[in-house]
């Protein structure tokens, strides 16, 4: 085998540095991700300018490039908390939440990486502390879900919005209360449905009574009316109509008008 050229040594030498060196200034940066330039001789994080953007990318060996997830994420938690009267709670919740773009690099200056465990979760336990404690267990338990989850979100908003973390959501999965008190919430609100359904019924069997009442009151007048009005003349014309009418069938008859009791007609038939 014939030695290589002398040139051709530097030349593989060169080749070998160029391709470790590019290696090393070659960064990708994935879909919904986003970079931090941390340069090592001139500044260190660069906050002045928009973090790196998705794709191929080529930086100085020396530097160094810090890749954040920038999509909606979502953290959960388990938390235990005290109510009103003093009782212990298990809440679970989850957070959903997306680092604020624009301040990316000011985020991994003061934050860091680990800004979910450092900021966002004890914000979040905190805000459900101070929350939870102003309502009872039957609260908890029954129609209050929907407000602490409200005033969980505000509250946790209202601080990571300065931390460069946007909230978008809070949502409370999970209230656990002691078993006891889950017990004796459960009975008061049967009860409580029981004297409502009992309530009602009193309340439509009123109805129905004054319903009756009403309408035999209503009867009662119309007789009085109708025997107000019956005076010995109409029950005449009256008899005189009925008799005519049965002098109409084809039963053999003799009518005499004027024979029978008040001057009605009187019918003689074969029956």
């Amino acid at each position: 085998m014939e030695k290589l050229p002398k040139i051709a040594l530097p030349a593989i030498f060169i080749l070998i540095a160029l391709v470790i060196l590019i290696s090393k200034s070659a960064i990708t940066i994935g879909s919904g991700e986003a970079g931090v330039l941390y340069k090592t001789f001139s500044g260190g994080v660069v906050t002045e300018e928009p973090p790196m953007g998705e794709g191929f990318h080529l930086v100085a060996p020396w530097n160094k490039v810090f890749i954040y997830e920038v999509r909606q994420q979502e953290v959960f938690e388990k938390m235990q908390v005290l109510s009103s009267n003093g009782l212990e709670i298990k809440l679970d919740a989850s957070a959903w939440f997306e680092p604020k773009r624009e301040f990316l690099g000011k985020l991994h200056q003061e934050k860091g990486t680990e800004y979910i465990q450092r900021v966002l979760l004890p914000t979040i336990r905190s805000a459900a502390r101070s929350v939870v404690g102003r309502y009872t267990p039957e609260q908890l338990y029954s129609s209050k879900r929907d407000a602490i989850q409200a005033e969980i979100y505000e509250e946790t908003k209202k601080i990571v919005d300065g931390q460069y973390i946007q909230l978008n959501e809070v949502l409370v999965r999970d209230v656990t209360l002691p078993a006891t008190i889950k017990e004796a919430i459960e009975r008061k609100l049967k009860q409580e449905q029981e004297s409502l359904e009992y309530e009602f019924r009193l309340v439509t069997a009123k109805k129905e009574a004054e319903k009756v009442t009403i309408e035999a009151q209503g009867k009662a007048d119309a007789n009085r009316i109708l025997s107000a009005s019956l005076t010995d003349k109409i029950l005449q014309d009256k008899g005189i109509d009925a008799t005519l009418k049965l002098s109409e069938s084809p039963n053999a008859k003799v009518v005499i008008v004027g024979g029978g009791e008040a001057g009605l007609p009187l019918i003689l038939g074969n029956n």
